[in-house]
C-alpha cells in the first residue's frame, strides 16, 4: 500500500485544486481549455498561473522529496509528437481533455463528460490491448 501513498496525495491534490477553482472562479479545470484560452491571449494573469503551476510541480516535488521524479521515455521524439497532436486533435473533437471531463465533469455528473470518459477508457484499453498483441 505504501507504493500508493504519492498517486492518492497527488489524486487529492488535483481534485481539490479543480474543486478550488470552480467554486472561487466557475471554471472547469480543463488543461486543454486553459492552455487554448492562454494561447488566445484570454484571462493571462489566471491561465498563465494555472500552467506555470503545472510546469514548476517536478521542481515542488523535488523540495519535498530531495529529487526530481524518474521519467524515462522511450519512444522516438517524432511519434511523441505525432501522438501529441493527435492528442489534440482528440480534444477538440471531443469537446476537452481527460482532466476536464475525466475529473471536473464526472464530478457534476456532465453526459457528455461521462461518455467521453468512457470513450477515454475504452480507447485506452483497445490500444494497450493491440499493442499487447502486436509483441
Amino acid at each position: 500500500m505504501a507504493a500508493y501513498w504519492n498517486a492518492l496525495f497527488g489524486g487529492m491534490l488535483i481534485g481539490a485544486a479543480a474543486m478550488l477553482l470552480l467554486l472561487a472562479n466557475g471554471r472547469v479545470a480543463g488543461i486543454s481549455g486553459i492552455a487554448g484560452c492562454l494561447l488566445a491571449g484570454q484571462r493571462i494573469v489566471g491561465n498563465g498561473a494555472f500552467v506555470v503551476g503545472l510546469l514548476f510541480g517536478p521542481l515542488v516535488f523535488a523540495a519535498f522529496s530531495g529529487s526530481l521524479p524518474v521519467m524515462t521515455v522511450s519512444t522516438p521524439w517524432p511519434l511523441v509528437l505525432l501522438a501529441g497532436l493527435l492528442v489534440g486533435l482528440g480534444t477538440r473533437m471531443g469537446s476537452g481533455c481527460t482532466s476536464g471531463h475525466g475529473i471536473v465533469g464526472l464530478a457534476r455528473f456532465s453526459r457528455r463528460s461521462i461518455a467521453a470518459t468512457a470513450m477515454f477508457l475504452a480507447g485506452g484499453l483497445f490500444t494497450a490491448s493491440l499493442l499487447e498483441l502486436m509483441r
